[in-house]
This record gives C-alpha cells, structure tokens and sequence, in this order.
C-alpha cells in the first residue's frame, strides 16, 4: 500500500514538473533589460514629488508586475541604474550589442527596455537605427516612481511585455509603449513634463495603441529601421562627438566655436522657426565646416513641421544638410552613427531623408 501511494505522489509530482516544463515551453521568451530611470524611482512617500532615479533593481521592478509570468517567460537584465539625464554613449553601444545578441536566440520573442523618460526618444531612435532584427524591440519608463500612487510603470509594463510577444509587432521597428500608446522611435517626442500621457509622434501620429493587452495598429513607420538600417555598433567602441546649439535672437558664434574646440565631429543647429539661424552663428559654421571638415545639420526648436531643404538657406552652397523632420536629438544621434561611415555632407543628407 505504501509503495503505491508513494508511486502515485510521484507521478502526480511528475505530472507537475512536466505541466510547468510545458508550459514554459509554449510561452514566449521575452528579455527585459533594465537602464535605471523613474520607472524604477523611489521616493520618501507615495505622494512625494521628489524621488530618487534607479532606486531599485530589475527583480524589483518586474516583482511589481506579477501578471507578465502568466503570458511569457521573463528573464530580467541590470544594463545600468541611472537616472536617464545621465546616458551616455557607453551605454547605448552595451544596450545594442546585447539586444543584437539576444535577438539571434531562436528562442527570444522579444525584448523590453526599461528607461527613464529624459532621453528616451533618443535611445529608442539609436537602437531603431542599430538593431538587426525584426524582431519587437520597446522602450517602455514612466512619469512616476515606483512607489507613488497610481505609478504607471506597473501598467507600462505590462503593456510593454503584451506588445513584444504579439506576432504583429515583428517589423514595426522600435517602438516606446506608454499610457496603452504604442508610440514610434522615428518621430518620437517628450511633449510634457510631468504628464503621464508626455510622449507623442506629433508628425507622423502613434502607431497603435494598446487594448486590453493587445496591440491594435493604425499606421506603420514611414521610416528604414533595424533590419533597413545601414548601421552598425559591432565593432564600435565609441561614437563621433556631436554638440546640438541653439539658435534665438542674438545668437552668437560662441557656442559653436567652443564645440569645435572641444572636439566636436558634427553639429546640430537647434534654428528657429524653419532651421534659421542668425547670419553671426551662419557664417561661423559655415567656416567651421570648410576650415575644420565639421559637420553641419539644421534641424528646428519647433516641436512639429520640417526643417526643409530648399528654403531661406542654401545648404548645397554651404554644404549644410536638413534635418527634415528630425528633431535636434534625434538629428544629434543620426549625425554621430552617420559620421561612423561619411562626412559627405550629400550622403548624410541621403540619410536624413531616408531614418
């Protein structure tokens, strides 16, 4: 008697093991790979407005989010834990060799990246720009910290995760999911401060939006990407420096003089209205470019609208380039991967039409 109840604890143990090993088997592998920001903030008390950045780590961070486990296996990753004010070159080649790596697993469904919201539009634009794969690549971060009330990177989460493993996500590029809006990398801009629903695409409008953890699409990107994309961070163990400079009435030729001093490859003239700019700073850049071979990109302050090509300024006369409808930081990351192959000033404009 013994014998057979211990016989049948063991096949119902076994039948367990099997049930779970099964069941991990038929859930997609999703990484999350873990920058630090808001998302994973602490502060003093729940309605506290101060907080402290990258508080907490990625077991954390995903430990408030339970519900992920019941639609894919999750493997957490520390990248970095900073503050997003903070990142920096050596993390955005870190973060792209590893996401290359993990995507070349078959078993990998996708990835997920937890970022603060600073310079989120401009990390999720360098790994649209250097990933190979067609793979679901999405930022996701917050605009409240962990432990405050209502935070919003627990839904994030969520949505993120939901995002990744869905088929019709292969392709899209990389995407940012926040505030169940499923946002592209190729025109993506933090348009509040404190707003939880910050991030837009004010040219293009969003990609989708997330419906009861289920992507639903409206648009594609207009943009090459990832698999499109003619860069690459294999071999790279640093990038081009490039200054952004910011153009407004008597603007002077300081700024830009100091950039070249300091080492600048490239820079991004933040112009007024359509990437003007005034004739001081002008004409210091346009000595700057044929004196010293420093790249030149007009991109504008203004959230939404092109900086067009054949307008006010003769960029071919000047060997300039337009930015289109780039914005100066996503201009800034485009010109230092674009300087990692040219300085031709017609093939970098090639490649502000074309990302």
């Amino acid at each position: 008697m013994k014998t057979n109840i211990k016989k049948v604890i063991g096949l119902f143990i076994l039948a367990v093991l099997v049930s779970f090993s099964l069941d991990a088997q038929t859930k997609p592998k999703v990484y999350i790979l873990a920058t630090g920001g808001t998302i994973a903030g602490t502060s003093s008390s729940q309605v506290d407005s101060d907080y402290k950045a990258g508080a907490i780590t990625v077991n954390q961070l995903l430990s408030a989010v339970p519900e992920i486990l019941d639609i894919a296996e999750i493997k957490g990753e520390q990248v970095a834990n900073i503050g997003s004010q903070d990142m920096n070159d050596e993390v955005w080649l870190t973060l792209g060799k590893r996401v290359n790596e993990l995507l070349k697993q078959n078993d990998v469904t996708g990835i997920v990246i937890t970022h603060g919201t600073d310079t989120q539009e401009e990390t999720a634009y360098f790994l649209n720009l250097v990933v190979k794969s067609d793979k679901p690549v999405v930022l996701v971060g917050s605009m409240r910290p962990s432990n405050a009330i209502s935070a919003d990177g627990p839904r994030n989460i969520y949505n993120a995760v939901a995002c990744a493993i869905a088929p019709e996500s292969k392709g899209k590029g990389v995407m940012v999911v926040m505030d169940d809006n499923i946002l592209s990398a190729d025109d993506l801009t933090k348009t509040n401060t404190l707003s939880v629903g910050t991030f837009q695409n004010p040219n293009y409008g969003h990609l989708g939006i997330m419906y009861d953890g289920k992507p639903i699409y409206t648009r594609e990107s207009v943009k090459r990407h990832t698999t499109k994309s003619e860069f690459d961070v294999t071999n790279l163990t640093s990038l081009p420096r490039v200054d952004i400079i910011l153009s407004y009435s008597n603007a002077t030729a300081q700024f830009a003089e100091s950039a070249a001093i300091a080492g600048a490859k490239g820079i991004v003239v933040a112009g007024v209205g359509n990437g003007n700019m005034t004739t001081v700073l002008m004409n210091a850049l346009e000595k700057l470019r044929k004196e010293q071979d420093i790249a030149v990109v007009r991109s504008s302050r203004i959230m939404t609208g092109p900086t067009a090509q054949w307008d006010e300024i003769d960029d071919d006369k000047l060997n300039f380039v337009a930015s289109w409808y780039i914005n100066p930081y996503r201009a800034r990351v485009l010109l230092m991967l674009a300087l990692t192959k040219t300085n031709d000033y017609k093939e970098i404009q090639r490649m502000f039409a074309e990302y």
